[in-house]
Protein backbone atom coordinates (compact mmCIF):
# COMPACT_ATOMS: atom_id res chain seq x y z
CA UNK A 1 0.00 0.00 0.00
CA UNK A 2 2.78 2.41 0.95
CA UNK A 3 4.73 1.56 -2.23
CA UNK A 4 1.65 2.21 -4.40
CA UNK A 5 1.13 5.57 -2.72
CA UNK A 6 4.80 6.53 -3.30
CA UNK A 7 4.56 5.55 -6.99
CA UNK A 8 1.40 7.63 -7.43
CA UNK A 9 3.02 10.59 -5.71
CA UNK A 10 6.08 10.36 -7.97
CA UNK A 11 3.86 10.04 -11.06
CA UNK A 12 1.88 13.13 -10.07
CA UNK A 13 5.13 15.04 -9.46
CA UNK A 14 6.42 14.13 -12.93
CA UNK A 15 3.13 15.22 -14.55
CA UNK A 16 3.18 18.47 -12.59
CA UNK A 17 6.78 19.10 -13.60
CA UNK A 18 6.05 18.42 -17.28
CA UNK A 19 3.00 20.67 -17.12
CA UNK A 20 5.10 23.46 -15.58
CA UNK A 21 7.70 23.09 -18.33
CA UNK A 22 4.98 23.24 -20.99
CA UNK A 23 3.44 26.35 -19.41
CA UNK A 24 6.84 28.04 -19.17
CA UNK A 25 7.61 27.15 -22.82
CA UNK A 26 4.23 28.43 -23.98
CA UNK A 27 4.61 31.63 -21.98
CA UNK A 28 8.12 32.19 -23.35
CA UNK A 29 6.94 31.59 -26.92
CA UNK A 30 4.00 33.95 -26.44
CA UNK A 31 6.19 36.67 -24.97
CA UNK A 32 8.73 36.15 -27.73
CA UNK A 33 6.06 36.48 -30.40
CA UNK A 34 4.78 39.61 -28.68
CA UNK A 35 8.24 41.14 -28.64
CA UNK A 36 8.88 40.25 -32.28
CA UNK A 37 5.58 41.59 -33.62
CA UNK A 38 6.45 44.56 -35.86
CA UNK A 39 4.90 47.92 -35.04
CA UNK A 40 1.87 48.94 -37.08
CA UNK A 41 2.04 52.18 -39.07
CA UNK A 42 -0.54 54.42 -40.67
CA UNK A 43 0.57 55.33 -44.21
CA UNK A 44 -0.39 58.59 -45.91
CA UNK A 45 0.38 59.87 -49.40
CA UNK A 46 0.77 63.65 -49.11
CA UNK A 47 0.42 65.73 -52.29
CA UNK A 48 2.26 69.05 -52.17
CA UNK A 49 2.07 70.09 -55.85
CA UNK A 50 1.03 69.17 -59.38
CA UNK A 51 3.15 69.46 -62.52
CA UNK A 52 0.63 69.93 -65.32
CA UNK A 53 0.88 68.62 -68.87
CA UNK A 54 3.80 66.30 -68.21
CA UNK A 55 4.71 64.15 -71.20
CA UNK A 56 3.47 60.58 -70.76
CA UNK A 57 6.45 59.46 -72.82
CA UNK A 58 8.64 60.59 -69.90
CA UNK A 59 6.82 58.13 -67.64
CA UNK A 60 5.83 55.14 -69.76
CA UNK A 61 8.16 53.52 -72.24
CA UNK A 62 6.74 53.86 -75.75
CA UNK A 63 3.85 56.15 -74.79
CA UNK A 64 2.24 58.45 -77.34
CA UNK A 65 4.42 61.56 -77.44
CA UNK A 66 1.34 63.81 -77.65
CA UNK A 67 -0.23 62.42 -74.49
CA UNK A 68 -0.02 64.60 -71.36
CA UNK A 69 -0.67 63.90 -67.67
CA UNK A 70 -1.01 66.20 -64.66
CA UNK A 71 1.33 64.35 -62.32
CA UNK A 72 1.14 64.40 -58.53
CA UNK A 73 4.19 65.49 -56.57
CA UNK A 74 4.04 63.39 -53.44
CA UNK A 75 5.81 62.40 -50.25
CA UNK A 76 4.70 59.54 -48.02
CA UNK A 77 4.27 59.73 -44.26
CA UNK A 78 4.51 56.60 -42.14
CA UNK A 79 3.08 57.33 -38.70
CA UNK A 80 4.17 54.77 -36.15
CA UNK A 81 3.80 54.22 -32.44
CA UNK A 82 5.75 56.18 -29.81
CA UNK A 83 6.03 59.31 -31.95
CA UNK A 84 7.92 57.78 -34.88
CA UNK A 85 7.16 59.75 -38.04
CA UNK A 86 8.96 58.50 -41.12
CA UNK A 87 8.89 60.17 -44.53
CA UNK A 88 9.63 58.38 -47.74
CA UNK A 89 11.21 61.13 -49.85
CA UNK A 90 11.21 64.83 -49.06
CA UNK A 91 10.00 66.57 -52.22
CA UNK A 92 11.43 69.88 -53.45
CA UNK A 93 11.09 73.57 -52.67
CA UNK A 94 14.02 75.60 -54.04
CA UNK A 95 13.26 78.51 -56.35
CA UNK A 96 15.20 77.21 -59.34
CA UNK A 97 12.98 74.12 -59.49
CA UNK A 98 9.83 76.18 -59.08
CA UNK A 99 10.88 78.43 -61.96
CA UNK A 100 11.84 75.53 -64.20
CA UNK A 101 8.88 73.21 -63.61
CA UNK A 102 6.15 75.72 -62.76
CA UNK A 103 4.13 73.48 -60.41
CA UNK A 104 0.59 74.47 -59.53
CA UNK A 105 -1.04 74.26 -56.09
CA UNK A 106 2.46 74.18 -54.64
CA UNK A 107 3.27 74.28 -50.95
CA UNK A 108 6.48 73.29 -49.25
CA UNK A 109 6.52 69.58 -48.43
CA UNK A 110 6.98 70.46 -44.76
CA UNK A 111 3.78 72.52 -44.84
CA UNK A 112 1.90 69.78 -46.69
CA UNK A 113 2.99 67.18 -44.13
CA UNK A 114 1.86 69.52 -41.35
CA UNK A 115 -1.70 69.07 -42.66
CA UNK A 116 -1.54 65.55 -41.20
CA UNK A 117 -0.77 67.00 -37.77
CA UNK A 118 2.96 66.25 -37.96
CA UNK A 119 5.23 69.28 -37.56
CA UNK A 120 8.53 69.40 -39.49
CA UNK A 121 10.51 68.96 -36.28
CA UNK A 122 8.44 65.88 -35.42
CA UNK A 123 9.66 63.95 -38.47
CA UNK A 124 12.15 61.44 -37.08
CA UNK A 125 13.41 59.78 -40.28
CA UNK A 126 13.48 60.31 -44.04
CA UNK A 127 14.00 57.41 -46.42
CA UNK A 128 15.43 58.83 -49.65
CA UNK A 129 14.46 56.54 -52.51
CA UNK A 130 16.96 58.19 -54.87
CA UNK A 131 18.85 61.44 -55.42
CA UNK A 132 16.69 63.18 -58.01
CA UNK A 133 15.75 66.75 -57.11
CA UNK A 134 12.03 66.11 -56.59
CA UNK A 135 12.75 63.45 -53.97
CA UNK A 136 15.83 64.78 -52.18
CA UNK A 137 15.68 68.58 -52.29
CA UNK A 138 13.45 69.00 -49.22
CA UNK A 139 15.51 66.99 -46.71
CA UNK A 140 16.68 70.13 -44.92
CA UNK A 141 13.07 71.19 -44.23
CA UNK A 142 12.92 68.58 -41.45
CA UNK A 143 15.53 69.66 -38.89
CA UNK A 144 15.66 66.55 -36.68
CA UNK A 145 15.22 63.76 -39.20
CA UNK A 146 17.77 61.04 -39.80
CA UNK A 147 18.33 60.26 -43.48
CA UNK A 148 18.37 56.71 -44.89
CA UNK A 149 19.87 56.20 -48.34
CA UNK A 150 21.63 53.34 -50.09
CA UNK A 151 25.39 53.55 -49.59
CA UNK A 152 26.01 52.91 -53.30
CA UNK A 153 23.55 55.66 -54.25
CA UNK A 154 25.33 58.14 -51.99
CA UNK A 155 28.89 57.22 -52.91
CA UNK A 156 28.18 57.01 -56.64
CA UNK A 157 26.72 60.52 -56.84
CA UNK A 158 28.82 62.63 -54.47
CA UNK A 159 31.92 62.68 -52.34
CA UNK A 160 32.24 63.65 -48.68
CA UNK A 161 32.67 67.32 -49.62
CA UNK A 162 29.43 67.31 -51.62
CA UNK A 163 31.15 67.43 -55.00
CA UNK A 164 28.92 66.00 -57.71
CA UNK A 165 30.23 62.78 -59.30
CA UNK A 166 27.14 62.00 -61.38
CA UNK A 167 24.83 64.66 -62.77
CA UNK A 168 21.71 62.79 -61.64
CA UNK A 169 22.05 64.77 -58.39
CA UNK A 170 21.61 68.53 -58.22
CA UNK A 171 24.73 70.36 -56.99
CA UNK A 172 22.91 72.23 -54.19
CA UNK A 173 21.26 69.02 -53.01
CA UNK A 174 24.63 67.26 -53.00
CA UNK A 175 26.05 69.96 -50.72
CA UNK A 176 23.10 69.66 -48.34
CA UNK A 177 23.35 65.87 -48.22
CA UNK A 178 27.10 66.04 -47.53
CA UNK A 179 26.52 68.54 -44.70
CA UNK A 180 23.90 66.29 -43.13
CA UNK A 181 26.37 63.41 -43.34
CA UNK A 182 28.99 65.50 -41.52
CA UNK A 183 26.42 66.15 -38.79
CA UNK A 184 25.99 62.38 -38.39
CA UNK A 185 22.40 62.42 -39.64
CA UNK A 186 22.87 60.20 -42.71
CA UNK A 187 22.57 56.42 -42.42
CA UNK A 188 24.03 54.53 -45.38
CA UNK A 189 22.13 51.31 -46.10
CA UNK A 190 24.14 48.37 -47.34
CA UNK A 191 22.04 46.52 -49.85
CA UNK A 192 18.73 44.79 -50.25
CA UNK A 193 16.00 43.66 -47.87
CA UNK A 194 17.21 45.60 -44.83
CA UNK A 195 14.93 46.36 -41.90
CA UNK A 196 16.21 49.86 -41.18
CA UNK A 197 13.47 50.72 -38.68
CA UNK A 198 11.22 48.21 -36.90
CA UNK A 199 8.37 47.42 -39.30
CA UNK A 200 10.03 49.16 -42.27
CA UNK A 201 12.33 47.54 -44.84
CA UNK A 202 14.08 48.89 -47.91
CA UNK A 203 14.87 46.99 -51.10
CA UNK A 204 17.12 47.89 -53.99
CA UNK A 205 15.00 49.02 -56.88
CA UNK A 206 14.89 48.99 -60.66
CA UNK A 207 17.87 51.17 -61.61
CA UNK A 208 15.95 54.43 -61.96
CA UNK A 209 19.22 55.82 -60.66
CA UNK A 210 22.43 53.98 -59.85
CA UNK A 211 21.13 52.44 -56.59
CA UNK A 212 17.56 53.58 -55.99
CA UNK A 213 15.44 51.86 -53.36
CA UNK A 214 11.81 51.22 -52.43
CA UNK A 215 10.26 50.75 -48.99
CA UNK A 216 7.79 48.35 -47.40
CA UNK A 217 5.88 49.11 -44.22
CA UNK A 218 3.74 47.04 -41.88
CA UNK A 219 0.17 48.34 -41.53
CA UNK A 220 -3.14 47.06 -40.20
CA UNK A 221 -4.08 46.24 -43.83
CA UNK A 222 -0.87 44.30 -44.43
CA UNK A 223 2.41 45.19 -46.10
CA UNK A 224 2.32 48.41 -48.13
CA UNK A 225 4.94 49.01 -50.83
CA UNK A 226 6.03 52.61 -51.40
CA UNK A 227 7.38 52.26 -54.93
CA UNK A 228 8.37 55.89 -55.43
CA UNK A 229 9.86 56.18 -58.94
CA UNK A 230 10.32 52.45 -59.36
CA UNK A 231 6.77 52.77 -60.71
CA UNK A 232 5.60 56.20 -61.85
CA UNK A 233 1.99 55.27 -62.56
CA UNK A 234 -0.38 52.37 -61.91
CA UNK A 235 -0.29 51.94 -65.69
CA UNK A 236 3.35 50.84 -65.52
CA UNK A 237 2.25 47.77 -63.59
CA UNK A 238 -1.11 47.05 -65.21
CA UNK A 239 0.48 47.11 -68.68
CA UNK A 240 3.84 45.76 -67.44
CA UNK A 241 5.60 48.68 -69.09
CA UNK A 242 8.90 49.94 -67.68
CA UNK A 243 9.35 53.51 -66.60
CA UNK A 244 10.75 55.68 -69.37
CA UNK A 245 13.65 56.97 -67.27
CA UNK A 246 15.71 53.97 -66.19
CA UNK A 247 19.27 52.77 -66.59
CA UNK A 248 18.02 49.21 -67.14
CA UNK A 249 14.49 48.52 -68.39
CA UNK A 250 14.62 44.82 -67.48
CA UNK A 251 15.58 45.60 -63.89
CA UNK A 252 12.56 47.86 -63.68
CA UNK A 253 10.25 45.12 -64.93
CA UNK A 254 11.77 42.67 -62.46
CA UNK A 255 11.21 45.17 -59.66
CA UNK A 256 7.56 45.56 -60.66
CA UNK A 257 7.15 41.79 -60.43
CA UNK A 258 8.96 41.67 -57.12
CA UNK A 259 6.78 44.37 -55.59
CA UNK A 260 3.77 42.14 -56.20
CA UNK A 261 5.38 39.51 -53.96
CA UNK A 262 6.29 42.03 -51.27
CA UNK A 263 2.86 43.66 -50.92
CA UNK A 264 0.04 41.89 -49.09
CA UNK A 265 -2.25 42.98 -51.90
CA UNK A 266 -1.47 44.56 -55.26
CA UNK A 267 -3.70 47.54 -54.41
CA UNK A 268 -1.19 48.36 -51.65
CA UNK A 269 1.61 49.07 -54.16
CA UNK A 270 1.75 52.86 -54.35
CA UNK A 271 3.32 54.54 -57.41
CA UNK A 272 5.43 57.67 -57.32
CA UNK A 273 3.46 60.25 -59.32
CA UNK A 274 0.00 58.95 -60.13
CA UNK A 275 -2.82 61.36 -59.24
CA UNK A 276 -5.15 58.35 -59.17
CA UNK A 277 -3.71 57.46 -55.74
CA UNK A 278 -5.90 60.22 -54.34
CA UNK A 279 -8.95 58.82 -56.16
CA UNK A 280 -8.43 55.24 -55.02
CA UNK A 281 -7.77 56.37 -51.45
CA UNK A 282 -10.00 59.45 -51.13
CA UNK A 283 -9.94 59.85 -47.35
CA UNK A 284 -9.30 62.07 -45.51
CA UNK A 285 -8.97 64.27 -48.63
CA UNK A 286 -7.45 67.71 -49.21
CA UNK A 287 -4.40 66.20 -50.86
CA UNK A 288 -3.94 63.46 -48.27
CA UNK A 289 -4.67 59.79 -48.95
CA UNK A 290 -4.76 57.22 -46.14
CA UNK A 291 -3.41 54.00 -47.65
CA UNK A 292 -5.41 51.13 -46.19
Amino acid sequence: MLQRTLKQTRRRSRVAALTSVAIIALTTATLGAFRLAPPVYDVFAVRYATIPNFKASGLLEGADTSRRIDIAMTVWLLKGPDGRNVLVDAGFYRDNFLRQWKPVDFEKPSEAVARTGVKPEDVTDIIVSHVHWDHLDGVDLFPKARIWIQREEFEHHLDSAGTVKDRAINAADAKVLAELAKEGRVNLVDGDGKEIIPGIRVYTGGKHTFASQLATVNTASGTVVIASDNMYLYENMTRHVPIAQTLDRQSNLRTQDRMKTLASNQRLIIPGHDPDVFVRFPEPGNGIAHIR
